[in-house]
Protein backbone atom coordinates (compact mmCIF):
# COMPACT_ATOMS: atom_id res chain seq x y z
CA UNK A 1 0.00 0.00 0.00
CA UNK A 2 1.55 3.37 -0.52
CA UNK A 3 1.76 5.26 2.43
CA UNK A 4 4.69 7.99 1.55
CA UNK A 5 4.82 10.10 -1.08
CA UNK A 6 8.06 12.07 -2.17
CA UNK A 7 6.02 15.53 -3.79
CA UNK A 8 8.73 16.98 -5.79
CA UNK A 9 6.89 20.60 -5.91
CA UNK A 10 8.66 23.70 -7.95
CA UNK A 11 7.07 26.84 -7.06
CA UNK A 12 8.01 30.19 -9.16
CA UNK A 13 9.52 31.53 -5.85
CA UNK A 14 11.16 28.43 -4.00
CA UNK A 15 11.55 24.94 -4.88
CA UNK A 16 10.10 22.19 -2.26
CA UNK A 17 10.48 18.85 -1.20
CA UNK A 18 7.75 17.36 0.47
CA UNK A 19 7.11 14.12 2.03
CA UNK A 20 3.29 13.61 2.59
CA UNK A 21 1.47 10.75 4.19
CA UNK A 22 -0.55 9.42 1.72
CA UNK A 23 -3.66 8.28 3.69
CA UNK A 24 -3.81 11.83 6.06
CA UNK A 25 -2.63 13.76 3.60
CA UNK A 26 -0.67 15.54 6.18
CA UNK A 27 3.43 16.55 5.46
CA UNK A 28 5.70 14.42 7.25
CA UNK A 29 8.55 16.78 6.53
CA UNK A 30 9.34 19.55 4.04
CA UNK A 31 12.89 21.24 2.67
CA UNK A 32 13.03 24.36 0.32
CA UNK A 33 15.70 26.55 -1.41
CA UNK A 34 15.02 29.66 -3.32
CA UNK A 35 13.79 29.27 -7.09
CA UNK A 36 16.66 31.47 -8.00
CA UNK A 37 16.81 33.00 -11.95
CA UNK A 38 20.36 32.16 -13.62
CA UNK A 39 21.35 35.33 -15.90
CA UNK A 40 22.23 33.81 -18.81
CA UNK A 41 23.49 33.08 -22.04
CA UNK A 42 21.50 32.50 -23.81
CA UNK A 43 18.36 34.38 -21.88
CA UNK A 44 17.68 34.05 -18.21
CA UNK A 45 16.80 30.34 -17.03
CA UNK A 46 15.84 28.10 -14.19
CA UNK A 47 19.01 26.88 -12.18
CA UNK A 48 17.35 22.73 -13.07
CA UNK A 49 21.39 21.57 -12.14
CA UNK A 50 21.22 23.31 -8.33
CA UNK A 51 17.51 21.98 -7.94
CA UNK A 52 18.61 18.16 -8.94
CA UNK A 53 21.49 18.07 -6.42
CA UNK A 54 18.77 19.53 -3.84
CA UNK A 55 15.92 17.12 -4.75
CA UNK A 56 18.71 14.02 -4.58
CA UNK A 57 19.79 14.76 -1.55
CA UNK A 58 16.38 15.36 -0.19
CA UNK A 59 14.89 12.07 -1.63
CA UNK A 60 18.07 10.22 0.34
CA UNK A 61 17.42 11.84 3.23
CA UNK A 62 13.48 11.00 3.24
CA UNK A 63 14.01 7.62 2.46
CA UNK A 64 16.55 6.68 4.89
CA UNK A 65 14.25 8.54 7.80
CA UNK A 66 10.93 7.40 6.64
CA UNK A 67 10.68 5.67 3.79
CA UNK A 68 9.44 6.58 0.17
CA UNK A 69 6.94 4.66 -1.90
CA UNK A 70 6.38 6.46 -4.38
CA UNK A 71 7.13 9.99 -6.41
CA UNK A 72 4.92 12.68 -7.66
CA UNK A 73 5.50 15.69 -9.37
CA UNK A 74 3.63 19.49 -9.53
CA UNK A 75 5.22 22.96 -10.74
CA UNK A 76 4.23 26.16 -11.93
CA UNK A 77 3.08 26.65 -14.91
CA UNK A 78 4.51 28.61 -18.49
CA UNK A 79 7.06 26.39 -18.91
CA UNK A 80 8.46 23.84 -20.73
CA UNK A 81 12.17 22.05 -21.84
CA UNK A 82 13.21 21.52 -24.93
CA UNK A 83 15.38 18.00 -24.98
CA UNK A 84 18.54 16.69 -27.20
CA UNK A 85 17.85 13.22 -28.87
CA UNK A 86 19.60 11.95 -26.02
CA UNK A 87 17.79 13.25 -23.17
CA UNK A 88 20.16 16.58 -22.19
CA UNK A 89 18.36 20.06 -22.19
CA UNK A 90 18.77 21.80 -25.72
CA UNK A 91 18.94 25.25 -24.14
CA UNK A 92 18.43 26.50 -20.46
CA UNK A 93 14.68 26.73 -19.68
CA UNK A 94 13.56 29.68 -20.19
CA UNK A 95 12.14 31.88 -17.31
CA UNK A 96 8.30 33.04 -18.18
CA UNK A 97 9.10 36.88 -16.94
CA UNK A 98 11.85 37.41 -19.24
CA UNK A 99 10.25 40.13 -21.88
CA UNK A 100 12.26 38.48 -24.70
CA UNK A 101 9.22 36.38 -26.48
CA UNK A 102 7.63 40.04 -26.92
CA UNK A 103 10.02 41.13 -29.64
CA UNK A 104 8.68 38.87 -31.75
CA UNK A 105 4.44 39.46 -30.60
CA UNK A 106 3.40 40.65 -33.72
CA UNK A 107 4.63 37.48 -36.42
CA UNK A 108 3.41 35.25 -33.25
CA UNK A 109 -0.17 36.76 -32.76
CA UNK A 110 -0.37 36.31 -36.72
CA UNK A 111 0.04 32.35 -35.77
CA UNK A 112 -1.85 32.04 -32.80
CA UNK A 113 -5.35 30.49 -32.37
CA UNK A 114 -8.66 32.85 -31.31
CA UNK A 115 -9.31 32.48 -27.43
CA UNK A 116 -12.69 30.24 -27.92
CA UNK A 117 -10.08 27.82 -29.19
CA UNK A 118 -7.71 27.45 -26.91
CA UNK A 119 -9.16 29.13 -23.86
CA UNK A 120 -5.79 30.68 -23.65
CA UNK A 121 -5.21 34.66 -23.22
CA UNK A 122 -2.44 36.51 -24.71
CA UNK A 123 -0.06 37.42 -21.84
CA UNK A 124 3.10 39.41 -21.38
CA UNK A 125 6.55 37.63 -21.77
CA UNK A 126 6.61 33.69 -22.27
CA UNK A 127 3.22 33.10 -20.12
CA UNK A 128 2.28 31.95 -23.25
CA UNK A 129 4.47 28.53 -23.83
CA UNK A 130 3.76 28.91 -27.76
CA UNK A 131 4.89 32.20 -27.56
CA UNK A 132 8.04 31.24 -25.87
CA UNK A 133 8.65 28.63 -28.44
CA UNK A 134 8.25 30.74 -31.27
CA UNK A 135 10.60 33.49 -29.98
CA UNK A 136 13.45 30.50 -28.93
CA UNK A 137 13.46 29.21 -31.90
CA UNK A 138 13.74 32.37 -33.76
CA UNK A 139 16.33 33.87 -31.82
CA UNK A 140 18.36 30.23 -31.87
CA UNK A 141 17.57 29.02 -35.66
CA UNK A 142 19.64 26.10 -34.58
CA UNK A 143 17.68 24.91 -31.96
CA UNK A 144 14.15 23.24 -33.50
CA UNK A 145 16.14 20.96 -35.30
CA UNK A 146 18.21 20.04 -31.50
CA UNK A 147 14.97 19.75 -30.31
CA UNK A 148 14.03 16.09 -30.16
CA UNK A 149 11.25 16.00 -27.51
CA UNK A 150 9.42 19.33 -25.76
CA UNK A 151 8.21 18.21 -22.24
CA UNK A 152 6.22 20.32 -19.98
CA UNK A 153 7.66 21.02 -16.75
CA UNK A 154 6.35 18.56 -14.39
CA UNK A 155 7.48 15.86 -16.84
CA UNK A 156 10.92 17.35 -17.00
CA UNK A 157 12.08 16.17 -13.63
CA UNK A 158 9.87 13.16 -14.44
CA UNK A 159 11.98 12.37 -17.21
CA UNK A 160 15.41 12.93 -15.46
CA UNK A 161 13.65 10.20 -12.79
CA UNK A 162 12.69 7.51 -15.21
CA UNK A 163 14.06 8.66 -18.61
CA UNK A 164 10.06 8.37 -19.99
CA UNK A 165 9.06 11.96 -21.50
CA UNK A 166 5.90 12.99 -21.85
CA UNK A 167 3.27 16.26 -21.63
CA UNK A 168 0.33 16.36 -18.92
CA UNK A 169 -3.35 17.56 -19.68
CA UNK A 170 -3.10 20.11 -17.09
CA UNK A 171 0.00 22.01 -17.86
CA UNK A 172 -0.60 22.13 -21.57
CA UNK A 173 -4.23 23.38 -20.26
CA UNK A 174 -2.10 26.46 -18.73
CA UNK A 175 -2.86 28.95 -21.14
CA UNK A 176 -0.40 27.07 -23.35
CA UNK A 177 -1.85 28.38 -26.75
CA UNK A 178 -0.90 24.33 -27.67
CA UNK A 179 -4.09 23.02 -26.05
CA UNK A 180 -7.88 23.03 -27.14
CA UNK A 181 -10.16 22.16 -23.59
CA UNK A 182 -13.61 21.67 -25.78
CA UNK A 183 -12.03 18.79 -27.91
CA UNK A 184 -9.71 17.62 -25.29
CA UNK A 185 -6.43 17.57 -27.65
CA UNK A 186 -3.66 19.87 -28.68
CA UNK A 187 -4.38 22.71 -30.84
CA UNK A 188 -4.02 24.13 -33.85
CA UNK A 189 -0.90 25.85 -32.69
CA UNK A 190 1.38 22.80 -32.48
CA UNK A 191 0.86 21.71 -36.41
CA UNK A 192 1.59 25.90 -36.88
CA UNK A 193 5.14 25.98 -35.18
CA UNK A 194 6.26 22.68 -36.67
CA UNK A 195 6.11 21.13 -33.37
CA UNK A 196 3.76 17.80 -34.48
CA UNK A 197 5.81 14.87 -33.71
CA UNK A 198 8.17 16.56 -31.50
CA UNK A 199 5.55 17.30 -28.76
CA UNK A 200 6.05 14.30 -26.00
CA UNK A 201 2.96 12.10 -25.44
CA UNK A 202 0.20 13.62 -23.26
CA UNK A 203 -0.37 12.07 -20.43
CA UNK A 204 -3.04 11.96 -17.45
CA UNK A 205 -1.12 13.43 -13.85
CA UNK A 206 -1.60 10.29 -11.92
CA UNK A 207 -0.21 7.94 -14.78
CA UNK A 208 2.80 5.93 -13.85
CA UNK A 209 5.77 7.33 -15.84
CA UNK A 210 8.29 4.25 -14.57
CA UNK A 211 9.75 3.38 -11.89
CA UNK A 212 13.16 5.21 -11.27
CA UNK A 213 15.82 4.65 -12.87
CA UNK A 214 19.11 2.80 -11.65
CA UNK A 215 20.83 5.85 -11.25
CA UNK A 216 18.80 7.38 -9.21
CA UNK A 217 18.23 4.78 -6.42
CA UNK A 218 21.87 4.41 -6.49
CA UNK A 219 22.34 7.93 -5.64
CA UNK A 220 19.24 7.82 -3.22
CA UNK A 221 18.52 4.98 -1.83
CA UNK A 222 14.96 4.43 -2.94
CA UNK A 223 13.67 0.98 -3.66
CA UNK A 224 14.66 0.23 -7.66
CA UNK A 225 10.73 -0.15 -8.75
CA UNK A 226 9.89 3.16 -6.71
CA UNK A 227 6.94 4.39 -9.73
CA UNK A 228 7.45 7.78 -10.63
CA UNK A 229 3.77 9.61 -11.60
CA UNK A 230 3.11 11.91 -14.53
CA UNK A 231 2.86 14.91 -12.37
CA UNK A 232 0.53 18.11 -12.71
CA UNK A 233 -0.02 21.36 -12.62
CA UNK A 234 0.71 23.36 -9.69
CA UNK A 235 -2.92 25.22 -9.22
CA UNK A 236 -4.82 21.62 -10.47
CA UNK A 237 -3.16 20.20 -7.71
CA UNK A 238 -4.53 22.44 -5.27
CA UNK A 239 -7.94 21.88 -7.17
CA UNK A 240 -7.48 18.30 -7.17
CA UNK A 241 -8.68 17.23 -3.43
CA UNK A 242 -11.87 18.90 -3.96
CA UNK A 243 -12.82 17.96 -7.13
CA UNK A 244 -12.77 14.29 -5.57
CA UNK A 245 -14.77 15.41 -2.43
CA UNK A 246 -16.71 18.52 -2.84
CA UNK A 247 -20.01 18.74 -4.34
CA UNK A 248 -20.71 21.33 -6.82
CA UNK A 249 -21.05 24.57 -6.91
CA UNK A 250 -17.65 25.94 -5.45
CA UNK A 251 -14.38 27.61 -6.03
CA UNK A 252 -11.26 26.90 -4.83
CA UNK A 253 -8.65 29.93 -4.78
CA UNK A 254 -4.98 28.64 -4.50
CA UNK A 255 -2.66 31.60 -2.99
CA UNK A 256 0.88 31.74 -3.57
CA UNK A 257 2.91 33.87 -5.97
CA UNK A 258 -0.03 33.71 -8.01
CA UNK A 259 -3.82 33.95 -6.56
CA UNK A 260 -5.45 31.15 -8.97
CA UNK A 261 -9.62 31.59 -8.89
CA UNK A 262 -11.07 28.55 -10.05
CA UNK A 263 -14.58 27.39 -10.66
CA UNK A 264 -16.39 24.09 -10.53
CA UNK A 265 -20.12 23.97 -11.53
CA UNK A 266 -20.31 27.62 -11.45
CA UNK A 267 -22.96 30.34 -13.60
CA UNK A 268 -22.41 29.81 -17.19
CA UNK A 269 -20.47 33.40 -18.24
CA UNK A 270 -18.74 34.76 -21.57
CA UNK A 271 -15.25 34.75 -20.49
CA UNK A 272 -13.13 37.89 -21.26
CA UNK A 273 -9.65 37.29 -22.00
CA UNK A 274 -8.42 41.21 -21.13
CA UNK A 275 -9.59 40.38 -17.91
CA UNK A 276 -6.77 37.60 -17.13
CA UNK A 277 -9.37 34.69 -17.16
CA UNK A 278 -8.78 31.50 -19.17
CA UNK A 279 -9.64 27.75 -19.03
CA UNK A 280 -7.87 25.29 -17.27
CA UNK A 281 -8.33 21.86 -17.02
CA UNK A 282 -8.53 19.83 -14.11
CA UNK A 283 -6.11 16.72 -13.79
CA UNK A 284 -9.88 14.57 -14.67
CA UNK A 285 -9.54 16.29 -18.22
CA UNK A 286 -11.99 18.65 -17.68
CA UNK A 287 -12.40 22.64 -18.12
CA UNK A 288 -12.30 24.76 -15.44
CA UNK A 289 -13.13 28.73 -15.71
CA UNK A 290 -10.29 30.70 -13.99
CA UNK A 291 -8.78 34.22 -13.23
CA UNK A 292 -5.38 34.95 -11.46
CA UNK A 293 -3.51 37.83 -10.57
CA UNK A 294 0.26 37.82 -9.13
CA UNK A 295 -0.99 37.99 -5.43
CA UNK A 296 1.65 37.17 -3.62
CA UNK A 297 4.29 39.21 -5.44
CA UNK A 298 1.39 41.76 -5.24
CA UNK A 299 1.42 41.15 -1.63
CA UNK A 300 5.15 41.28 -1.00
CA UNK A 301 6.11 44.58 -2.56
CA UNK A 302 2.82 46.34 -1.26
CA UNK A 303 3.80 45.86 2.08
CA UNK A 304 7.31 46.54 1.61
CA UNK A 305 8.35 43.97 3.99
CA UNK A 306 6.86 42.18 7.03
CA UNK A 307 4.70 43.75 9.89
CA UNK A 308 2.94 42.40 12.50
CA UNK A 309 -0.86 41.22 11.99
CA UNK A 310 -3.11 43.93 11.49
CA UNK A 311 -5.32 44.56 14.56
CA UNK A 312 -8.63 45.52 15.45
CA UNK A 313 -7.74 49.48 15.84
CA UNK A 314 -5.73 48.97 12.25
CA UNK A 315 -9.05 47.75 10.26
CA UNK A 316 -10.87 50.42 12.08
CA UNK A 317 -8.08 53.17 10.92
CA UNK A 318 -8.81 51.93 7.24
CA UNK A 319 -12.00 51.73 7.11
CA UNK A 320 -12.64 54.98 9.04
CA UNK A 321 -10.81 57.16 6.73
CA UNK A 322 -11.66 55.30 3.97
CA UNK A 323 -8.30 54.39 2.78
CA UNK A 324 -7.98 52.65 -0.37
CA UNK A 325 -5.00 50.91 -2.14
CA UNK A 326 -6.07 50.22 -5.41
CA UNK A 327 -4.95 48.49 -8.32
CA UNK A 328 -2.57 47.13 -9.75
CA UNK A 329 0.69 46.35 -8.10
CA UNK A 330 1.92 43.73 -11.24
CA UNK A 331 0.16 45.69 -13.79
CA UNK A 332 1.02 42.87 -16.58
CA UNK A 333 -2.05 40.94 -14.98
CA UNK A 334 -5.41 39.73 -13.07
CA UNK A 335 -8.28 41.25 -14.12
CA UNK A 336 -7.32 45.35 -13.30
CA UNK A 337 -4.81 44.95 -16.43
CA UNK A 338 -2.66 48.29 -17.26
CA UNK A 339 -4.06 50.11 -14.49
CA UNK A 340 -1.33 51.63 -11.83
CA UNK A 341 -1.33 51.11 -8.03
CA UNK A 342 -2.47 53.70 -6.10
CA UNK A 343 -3.33 54.94 -2.73
CA UNK A 344 -6.25 57.40 -1.73
CA UNK A 345 -5.90 58.88 1.12
CA UNK A 346 -2.92 58.89 3.80
CA UNK A 347 -1.27 55.80 3.48
CA UNK A 348 -0.22 53.92 6.21
CA UNK A 349 3.82 53.47 6.66
CA UNK A 350 5.11 49.71 5.53
CA UNK A 351 5.75 47.21 7.97
CA UNK A 352 2.59 48.79 10.38
CA UNK A 353 -0.61 46.71 10.64
CA UNK A 354 -2.90 49.47 9.25
CA UNK A 355 -0.26 48.61 5.73
CA UNK A 356 -1.17 45.06 6.26
CA UNK A 357 -4.80 45.70 6.54
CA UNK A 358 -5.77 47.63 3.50
CA UNK A 359 -3.24 45.10 1.67
CA UNK A 360 -5.44 42.32 2.96
CA UNK A 361 -8.74 44.19 1.96
CA UNK A 362 -6.93 44.76 -1.55
CA UNK A 363 -6.12 41.20 -2.21
CA UNK A 364 -9.67 40.21 -1.22
CA UNK A 365 -11.29 42.66 -3.28
CA UNK A 366 -9.29 41.70 -6.49
CA UNK A 367 -9.74 37.91 -5.75
CA UNK A 368 -13.52 38.90 -5.58
CA UNK A 369 -13.25 40.43 -8.91
CA UNK A 370 -11.77 37.67 -10.37
CA UNK A 371 -14.16 35.43 -9.09
CA UNK A 372 -17.14 37.46 -10.08
CA UNK A 373 -15.53 37.16 -13.73
CA UNK A 374 -15.77 33.52 -14.06
CA UNK A 375 -19.07 32.70 -12.78
CA UNK A 376 -18.26 31.80 -9.18
CA UNK A 377 -21.60 30.03 -7.45
CA UNK A 378 -21.54 28.47 -3.92
CA UNK A 379 -18.76 27.93 -1.24
CA UNK A 380 -15.18 29.41 -1.08
CA UNK A 381 -12.52 27.26 -0.08
CA UNK A 382 -8.90 29.01 -0.32
CA UNK A 383 -5.63 27.16 0.53
CA UNK A 384 -2.09 28.09 0.47
CA UNK A 385 -0.68 31.49 2.45
CA UNK A 386 -3.77 33.68 2.21
CA UNK A 387 -5.22 30.99 4.42
CA UNK A 388 -4.19 32.21 7.05
CA UNK A 389 -4.75 36.05 6.45
CA UNK A 390 -8.39 36.11 8.16
CA UNK A 391 -9.00 39.68 7.13
CA UNK A 392 -8.47 38.52 3.73
CA UNK A 393 -11.11 35.47 4.39
CA UNK A 394 -13.30 38.11 6.24
CA UNK A 395 -13.24 40.58 3.04
CA UNK A 396 -13.39 37.92 0.56
CA UNK A 397 -16.64 36.32 2.24
CA UNK A 398 -18.42 39.58 2.62
CA UNK A 399 -17.91 40.87 -0.90
CA UNK A 400 -18.70 37.54 -2.45
CA UNK A 401 -21.97 37.34 -0.22
CA UNK A 402 -20.08 33.32 0.44
CA UNK A 403 -19.01 31.47 2.83
CA UNK A 404 -15.24 30.94 2.78
CA UNK A 405 -13.69 28.16 4.44
CA UNK A 406 -9.95 27.78 4.43
CA UNK A 407 -7.83 24.74 3.85
CA UNK A 408 -5.72 23.12 7.00
CA UNK A 409 -2.15 22.66 6.05
CA UNK A 410 0.28 25.29 4.53
CA UNK A 411 1.03 22.90 1.32
CA UNK A 412 -2.28 22.42 -0.62
CA UNK A 413 -0.39 22.00 -3.99
CA UNK A 414 1.69 19.05 -2.04
CA UNK A 415 -1.70 17.28 -1.24
CA UNK A 416 -3.36 17.05 -4.33
CA UNK A 417 -0.15 16.21 -5.86
CA UNK A 418 0.12 13.30 -3.63
CA UNK A 419 -3.65 11.62 -3.97
CA UNK A 420 -2.36 11.09 -7.80
CA UNK A 421 -0.61 8.01 -6.27
CA UNK A 422 -3.56 5.90 -6.40
CA UNK A 423 -6.08 4.80 -4.40
CA UNK A 424 -9.38 6.88 -2.95
CA UNK A 425 -9.44 10.45 -2.37
CA UNK A 426 -7.69 9.63 1.05
CA UNK A 427 -8.26 12.59 3.80
CA UNK A 428 -8.10 16.39 2.30
CA UNK A 429 -7.16 18.95 3.42
CA UNK A 430 -10.15 19.87 5.93
CA UNK A 431 -12.10 23.33 5.32
CA UNK A 432 -11.98 25.13 9.06
CA UNK A 433 -15.39 27.02 8.61
CA UNK A 434 -14.69 30.51 9.03
CA UNK A 435 -16.10 32.33 12.65
CA UNK A 436 -19.22 34.47 11.67
CA UNK A 437 -18.62 38.46 11.37
CA UNK A 438 -20.92 40.28 13.76
CA UNK A 439 -23.37 42.05 11.57
CA UNK A 440 -22.23 45.75 12.25
CA UNK A 441 -18.35 44.61 11.13
CA UNK A 442 -20.32 43.07 7.81
CA UNK A 443 -21.34 46.16 7.11
CA UNK A 444 -18.62 48.31 7.61
CA UNK A 445 -16.99 46.41 5.34
CA UNK A 446 -19.66 45.82 2.50
CA UNK A 447 -19.36 49.63 2.55
CA UNK A 448 -15.48 49.68 2.21
CA UNK A 449 -15.91 47.00 -0.76
CA UNK A 450 -18.16 48.96 -2.84
CA UNK A 451 -16.62 52.58 -2.43
CA UNK A 452 -13.09 50.25 -3.15
CA UNK A 453 -14.82 48.58 -6.52
CA UNK A 454 -16.34 52.17 -7.52
CA UNK A 455 -12.67 53.33 -7.24
CA UNK A 456 -10.83 50.80 -8.81
CA UNK A 457 -12.85 50.69 -11.65
CA UNK A 458 -12.50 54.47 -12.73
CA UNK A 459 -9.22 54.57 -14.84
CA UNK A 460 -7.66 57.70 -13.75
CA UNK A 461 -7.31 58.76 -10.53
Amino acid sequence: MTRHVAVIDIGKTNAKLALVDRQSLTEISVITRPNTVLPGPPWPHFDVDGHWAFLLDGLRDFQARHGIDAISITTHGACAALLQKDGALAAPILDYEHPGPDDTALAYDALRPPFSETGSPRLAGGLNIGAQLFWQFHTDPALRDRTRQIVTYPQFWGAKLTGVTATDVTSLGCHTDLWNPHAGAVSSLVDRLGLTGKLAPVRKPHDILGPVLPAVAGQTGLAPGTPVHCGIHDSNASLLPYVLTQTSPFSVISTGTWVIAMSIGGRPVMLDPDLDTLINVTALGQPAPSARFMGGREHDLATEGTGPPPSAQDLDHILSRQILFLPAVVPDTGPFKGQASRWEGDAPAPGTGARGAAVALYLALVTAECLSNIGHAGKIIVEGPFAGNRLYLEMLSVAMEADVVRASGTTGTSAGAALLAGGDAGSPPRPDSLVALPAASKTRLRHYAAHWRQRARRRTP
